[in-house]
């Protein structure tokens, strides 16, 4: 396969250009709160670009879209469900979790919070709590070096296991050298760069369609069900795919750009700013899938690399409908999703292992220029474990982020609500919702279920909280004391 001279330069540029930040972060990372969460200095339009940009994975651009193009409208519940399930993470999680991380002895990750929030001097809570972290996300991070892997592979021609490591490669380095700036950095220009894509793209297909009209009608030829709200899968195919935005309020890498504000006055605009941001991303995803269907109806000769793996409309429309020079912008938009996504959660992971796992277990006494370079070889550690995970060229990237999705909402979303407005809520019920949360979600996708594992996880876990609680005593004075301070300030803030 000949790659064009502007793709290339277009993605060189992209690539030196991130690399540049994150060594650029490197200058203003002096301690480990400074590689985790920036030093808590996030203003309202980098906090909500970066959240969004490290929610929308690869999946924004290549795994929703495919869905929509094999199966058609009915997908659109996902984009819905995780909406009003963000809209619900920013209007009520957000604040208040950014004052109780900094009264929980300036907690710098979810287990560290949860280790203060509810006095957890055996620190049990905290063990199972990055456990879970490790697990899910690693199989999280395998999913975003999939999509840069089937990126790489598509664009360039050259084989999965070569396109693994360039599409890994540049996150890495920027993510090891500049810790959580240059992730928030990268993640804003990155959300830049998605926003324009999945604007400009549908249009594009749609003049070439024939206006919406003729789109829809070449899309009821091709098969009148991809028209239908209600698809094959009934109303469980709806419950599940609305249940995505139950996940929301479990992911440590979206709730770390919540407790890395800086000050939760920054959060009424950066909500402002990230659901506005998203919606017209969600249009634009969805967009590109069902125009797709059109456009390959009109044009089955071009379908080739769509039908090897439909996760590759967006590419395959890109490459085909734009000048070099705009393509190459486009598919940098694509990487930018995957690399914002993945830089975050490598970070999270390796705040799991240094915080919680070598500092918390292993060297409380560790200095910070320690815990620092710990956190990068965690960083690298997780990176080729992912990679390794990521070897299998048939993988899907929503299938991955469907089940890591599930994993944290189930484990840590009801977790996190109930802390956050739930006085009698105790160690044990917290304990209890982790496990079996994450149990749930494992066990469930055993059976094969149509019903997405991410709703009797979330239900499980809920009732074990609430019930584990009320059956043991009531928590300390000082936790209730803690919770009444933070009700005071959230009070006092509006909220």
């Amino acid at each position: 396969m000949t790659v064009s001279t502007p793709l290339l330069v277009t993605f060189s540029l992209y690539l030196v250009a991130m690399v540049g930040i994150g060594f650029w972060a490197w200058r203003s990372t002096k301690t480990f709160d400074d590689y985790i969460l920036g030093g808590r200095s996030l203003g309202g339009y980098v906090t909500a670009l970066s959240a969004g940009a490290s929610d929308m994975s690869g999946w924004l651009l290549m795994g929703l879209p495919g869905a929509l193009y094999l199966t058609g409208v009915s997908e659109s519940w996902i984009a819905i469900g995780l909406l009003l399930g963000a809209w619900v993470n920013w209007s009520f999680i957000a604040g208040p979790l950014r004052v109780y991380t900094e009264r929980a002895n300036n907690a710098l990750t979810l287990p560290d919070y949860f280790t203060h929030r509810f006095a957890d001097h055996n620190r049990v809570l905290r063990l199972v709590s990055a456990l879970v972290i490790l697990v899910f996300f690693t199989v999280y991070c395998a999913s975003g070096i999939v999509a840069g892997a089937t990126l790489f592979q598509g664009v360039f021609g050259i084989p999965y296991s070569y396109a693994l490591w360039l599409g890994a490669g540049a996150t890495i380095i920027y993510t090891l050298v500049g810790g959580f700036l240059a992730v928030s950095w990268t993640d804003t220009v990155q959300a830049t760069l998605m926003i324009f894509a999945l604007l400009l793209t549908p249009i594009i297909v749609l003049m070439h369609n024939g206006g919406f009209e003729h789109s829809v009608e070449l899309i009821r030829q091709v098969d009148p069900g991809r028209l239908e709200w209600i698809g094959k899968g009934g109303v469980i195919a709806v419950i599940s795919a609305l249940a995505w935005g139950l996940g929301y309020m479990g992911q440590p890498h979206i709730l770390a750009r919540f407790m890395a504000a800086d000050s939760v006055k920054t959060i009424p605009q950066a909500r402002r700013i990230g659901m506005s941001w998203m919606f017209l991303c969600m249009l634009g995803s969805v967009s590109v899938g069902l125009l797709g269907i059109a456009y390959y109806a009109a044009n089955p000769q071009d379908a080739g690399m769509v039908n090897e793996n439909r996760e590759r409309i967006f590419i395959s429309l890109a490459t085909q409908l734009f000048n070099p020079w705009v393509a190459g912008i486009l598919m940098s938009a694509i990487l930018a999703a995957v690399m914002s996504t993945l830089s975050c959660q490598l970070l999270v992971c390796s705040s799991a292992l240094t915080e919680d796992f070598y500092k918390g277990f292993l060297r409380k006494d560790a200095g910070q220029k320690e815990l620092v370079w710990v956190g990068r070889l965690m960083v690298l550690a997780i990176a080729l474990l992912s990679i390794w995970i990521a070897r299998d060229p048939d993988s899907r990237v929503l299938s991955l982020v469907s089940y890591a999705w599930a994993g944290f909402g189930a484990a840590f979303g009801p977790v996190v609500m109930l802390s956050l407005f739930w006085k009698r809520m105790t160690r044990n019920g917290a304990l209890a919702g982790v496990v079996v949360g994450a149990l749930t979600v494992i066990l469930w996708k055993q059976t094969g279920s149509s019903l997405y594992e991410i709703v009797p996880g979330f239900i499980a876990a809920t009732l074990a909280i609430v019930v584990v609680s009320l059956l043991g005593k009531q928590p300390p004075a000082q936790v209730q004391a803690t919770f009444d301070e933070v009700d005071a300030e959230l009070h006092a803030n509006g909220y």
